[in-house]
């Protein structure tokens, strides 16, 4: 009797437990403007990369960070464009010929938020898969942002000539470039 007595006290308390559960709210407008993104760049660890293990280029790693008006990182939601550009030395605008049709992304959903996060550094990561790029050249790539709110953003950086990885360590960037376009 005292065994069914606290079985059924076990499952009444495990019963209450599930379903004080805390739900999520949605964020209010002011939340949204102190903690929402103000801006994008590329994270200095984007770059050529071989990620098959083939020993040849499959592509940009392309990492993206979010800053809040706090200068601190945060997730944004929204759809990304890259674009992949030669490089021209000693022009203002160093972005030669496009050499691959923009990659799209989305951050529109919750699975596509799990999908490219990455804890360690705080931003989002996309392989970009181009199987023309070399190690030896050196690359524009762009990124333009549109959020699920209407605010846009851009971010360019250049990917310098690198030695193959495996071969030696370092990879030299140029600082991001990064602009907050009004939306």
């Amino acid at each position: 009797m005292r065994s069914a007595v606290r079985l059924a006290l076990s499952g009444a308390f495990l019963l209450a437990g599930c379903s004080s559960q805390i739900v999520p709210r949605p964020e209010t407008a002011e939340e949204s403007q102190l903690f929402g993104p103000v801006g994008m760049k590329f994270d200095s660890f984007s770059k050529v990369k071989d990620w098959s293990g083939r020993g040849a280029p499959d592509g940009v790693e392309a990492l993206v960070e979010f800053d809040d008006r706090f200068g601190d990182r945060t997730k944004a939601a929204g759809t990304i464009l890259f674009e992949l550009f030669d490089y021209r030395a000693g022009w203002p605008d160093p972005r030669g010929a496009r050499l691959a049709n923009p990659w799209t992304a989305s951050l529109t959903n919750y699975d596509e938020q799990k999908a490219h996060w990455e804890t360690a550094s705080g931003s989002y990561l996309f392989r970009l898969a181009y199987d023309q790029i070399a190690w030896n050249r050196n690359y524009v790539l762009t990124a333009t942002f549109q959020s699920s709110s209407g605010a846009r953003f851009f971010s360019q950086t250049v990917l310098r000539a690198q030695t193959p990885e495996g071969h030696e360590h370092g990879v030299s960037l140029v600082p991001p470039k990064e602009a907050r376009i009004a939306g």
